[in-house]
C-alpha cells in the first residue's frame, strides 16, 4: 500500500490526516481485501461506524467511483480517502487503553480448535464480538492479536455475529488471507451451522434463494431485510430433529456470507431462529426459556475450504457448547418431542 506522496515506506504508518483529501495505492499485499476492512486498517482511530458513514455518503471512491463496503480491492487501486477526525488516544487506565483481561485471553486462547502454518479456527464462544468497536474494547482479533504479538498479520477471513457461536478462521500470513477471501468470494468454501427454530419445520429441506439488504434501520440498529434491490443470499435448510412444535433443530449449510442471512432467511420462512432478539419472536422466545435457551440457538458447526496454496481440502468442525446441548436435552424430555412421548409410553406400559 502506498500514499500519494509515494514513500512507501511510511505506508502502514502514515494515515490521512483532518487536513484534506487524500489518496491511497493499494499494494499487491492489499489485493482481494474487502474495501471496510482495508479502511478500518489505516484508519486507526477513526470508529468503524463512521467508516461505514463515509461509504454510504460516497466519500471513498476507488479509481473515482463510489465504491461499496465489500467491494474487494486489487493492487493498484486509487483510494481517495475524505479529511477524517480520529478519536483521542484513550486515557491511560481505560478500557480501550488496557490489554485484554488474562481470563478473556485464556478463553479465546482455549477455544482454539485448529492451527497450522497458515491459519487458525477458533470456536467463537457466544457473546464475543469478533472485532472491537459500538462499545467493544476487545473483539476475538483483538484478543488473539494479544495472544499472539509475534504474529503482525493475524486477520479474520471472515465474521460472525456476537451472540452466534462456533468456527471462525483467522489467517496468520496476508497471502492466505487472500486465497481464503477468494474461495469464499468464489464460493468454494463450505460453511454448515446447527439452528434452532421455533415451530415444527414442515418444509422438508429447502433452498431459500432471496435478496438482502442492509443498513436500513430500526430503533436505531441496523437491520437486514429481503428486498428485491438487495444481493442474492442462498441458504439451504434441512431438518435433522424435531422437537413437537415447539421448535426444530436444523442443518443451514450457506452459498453466500451476507450479514444476517440465516436468520433473515429463516424468519422470512416462518420459522425464526429461537432466542434471535433481533429477528424472533418474542413470546415464542420467551417461551423456550423454560428449556434453559438465554441466548441465539446459532452455531456455525463446520467449516470446509482448500489449504491456501493448494488443493488440500481442510474440513474443521467445533462442537455445540453445552448450554446448547442442555437445551436440546430439556426438549427432549418435553411433552411432545418424540423421545419424550416414548419414555411415557414406556412409563405407561411398565405401570399396567
Amino acid at each position: 500500500m502506498a500514499y500519494g506522496n509515494g514513500d512507501d515506506s511510511v505506508a502502514e504508518s502514515a494515515a490521512p490526516r483532518a487536513g484534506g483529501v487524500q489518496y491511497v495505492e493499494a499494494g499487491e499485499g492489499d489485493a482481494g481485501q474487502r474495501l471496510d476492512n482495508f479502511l478500518v486498517r489505516i484508519l486507526k482511530g477513526v470508529p468503524r461506524t463512521h467508516v461505514y458513514r463515509l461509504l454510504r455518503k460516497g466519500e471513498v471512491r476507488v479509481n473515482s467511483k463510489r465504491a461499496k463496503p465489500d467491494q474487494r480491492l486489487e493492487a493498484g487501486d486509487r483510494i481517495r480517502l475524505p479529511p477524517v477526525r480520529r478519536a483521542e488516544e484513550p486515557a491511560a487506565g481505560s478500557a480501550a487503553a488496557r490489554p485484554p483481561s488474562p481470563s478473556l485471553q485464556k478463553l479465546i486462547a482455549g477455544s482454539i480448535v485448529y492451527e497450522d502454518a497458515d491459519l487458525l479456527v477458533i470456536n467463537k464462544p457466544a457473546g464475543i464480538a469478533v472485532h472491537g468497536g459500538s462499545g467493544t474494547s476487545h473483539g476475538v482479533i483483538e484478543v488473539l492479536r494479544a495472544v499472539r504479538p509475534d504474529a503482525k498479520e493475524l486477520d479474520l477471513v471472515h465474521r460472525l455475529d456476537r451472540e452466534t457461536s462456533g468456527c471462525l478462521v483467522v489467517a496468520k500470513r496476508r497471502a492466505a488471507l487472500r486465497d481464503l477471501h477468494a474461495q469464499l468470494r468464489e464460493g468454494k468454501a463450505e460453511k454448515r451451522y446447527l439452528a434452532l427454530v421455533c415451530g415444527k419445520w414442515d418444509l422438508g429441506q429447502k433452498r431459500i434463494e432471496l435478496p438482502l439488504a442492509t443498513g436500513e434501520r430500526r430503533g436505531g440498529e441496523r437491520h437486514v431485510a429481503v428486498r428485491s434491490h438487495g444481493q442474492m443470499a442462498v441458504s439451504t435448510f434441512r431438518p435433522v430433529q424435531f422437537f413437537g412444535t415447539v421448535a426444530t433443530l436444523m442443518e443451514v449449510e450457506i452459498g453466500t456470507g451476507k450479514t444476517h442471512q440465516i436468520r433473515v432467511h429463516a424468519a422470512h420462512a416462518g420459522h425464526p431462529v429461537a432466542g434471535d432478539d433481533k429477528y424472533g419472536d418474542r413470546e415464542r422466545n420467551e417461551g423456550l426459556r423454560a428449556y434453559g435457551l438465554d441466548r441465539m440457538f446459532l452455531h456455525a458447526a463446520s467449516i470446509g475450504v482448500d489449504r491456501p496454496g493448494t488443493l488440500e481440502p481442510l474440513h474443521v468442525s467445533a462442537p455445540l457448547g453445552a448450554d446448547l446441548h442442555a437445551v436440546l436435552e430439556a426438549l427432549l424430555k418435553a411433552p411432545g418431542s418424540r423421545r419424550g412421548a416414548a419414555r411415557r409410553r414406556a412409563r405407561s406400559a411398565a405401570g399396567r
